[in-house]
């Protein structure tokens, strides 16, 4: 019986079958999966965060160990009724606490910190952005500006007390003077540094004057601005003490000089103690807004 042989058409090409492959299809990659630390991994990375934490921690703890046993072993006992160790002065804190005069006399001083400080946060960006957006206004208004700005803030604490009293709106507008100049000025120079490219690349996707401000123009002058933020906050504190010292029934710095006028020494100090941890927590809170409103830089950052 003769096998018949099919030829292909003339003018078509013949199609090869292509060959199964020996084995399964390959699986088609997927994402690389990122594996899971082991335990000793994890460890190990506590380890090294708790050694960065005790390594940034450790000047602090110096200060605190020689204000401990420095009074009680380094100085005579003049001295140490000055500068009392600082079991002392946390004894004293806690008896402050109990008593409940700590808390009124923060609670008074923050608010009129807040105060202040947000009236001249709110008025500083607002008129720097005007000033540094509109050329013949910085023109105009910088000799005033630059004449105010080196003028000591405590040294117009006598007019405002002339001018306002003794009570609340005298402290609560020497603080918003102290706060707005560092805010004002860093909110100019951020507006100014704006990367030029920047502005040209949104101009030409076809963006209005108000949407490459809000678009460009303010997210890249954040960072600048909460760099004055910040100053303002500590700058807000410290001279709000001061004011508190000098007429004041309330507040931290009516705290630390009465103590002292009373010699209540321990008093005094746990008094300044609680200025430095406030001032702590206020630039923590300051830097962790900053984060949160500079989180596109970031974002930015990761993808390149």
């Amino acid at each position: 019986m003769s096998t018949v042989l099919s030829r292909p058409p003339q003018g078509s090409a013949a199609v090869e079958p292509a060959p199964h492959p020996a084995g399964p299809p390959a699986a088609h990659p997927g994402p690389a999966r990122r594996e899971r630390p082991t335990p000793a991994g994890r460890l190990g990375a506590a380890a090294n965060a708790a050694a960065r934490a005790a390594w940034k921690s450790l000047a602090v703890l110096l200060f605190l160990a020689l204000w401990e046993f420095g009074p009680q072993y380094f100085a005579g006992p003049s001295t140490r009724v000055f500068l009392p160790p600082l079991h002392e002065v946390l004894a004293a804190g806690a008896r402050l606490v109990e008593t409940g005069q700590l808390q009124n006399h923060l609670q008074a001083s923050l608010t009129r910190s807040v105060s202040g400080f947000g009236l001249a946060v709110v008025s500083a960006v607002a008129l720097g952005l005007l000033i540094a957006w509109y050329g013949w206004l910085n023109s105009f208004l910088n000799p005033l500006l630059e004449l105010f700005r080196n003028t000591a803030t405590l040294a117009l604490l006598p007019v405002f007390t002339l001018l306002l009293g003794i009570g609340e709106e005298s402290k609560i507008t020497i603080v918003a003077y102290a706060a707005f100049f560092p805010v004002l000025l860093n909110t100019i120079a951020g507006v100014r540094t704006v990367d030029p490219l920047l502005v040209r690349a949104a101009r030409s996707l076809g963006l209005n004057s108000f949407r490459l401000f809000q678009k460009v123009i303010l997210p890249s002058a954040v960072p600048t601005i909460f760099t004055g933020i910040r100053m303002a906050g500590t700058s807000s504190i410290l001279v709000l003490i001061a004011a508190e010292m000098v007429g004041a029934k309330a507040g931290l710095g009516y705290l630390i000089v009465n103590s002292q006028m009373s010699f209540l020494i321990p008093d005094m100090y746990a008094g300044i103690l609680t200025v430095s941890v406030l001032g702590l927590l206020v630039n923590i809170l300051l830097v962790a807004l900053e984060r949160h409103f500079s989180r596109w830089r970031t974002a930015v950052g990761a993808g390149n």
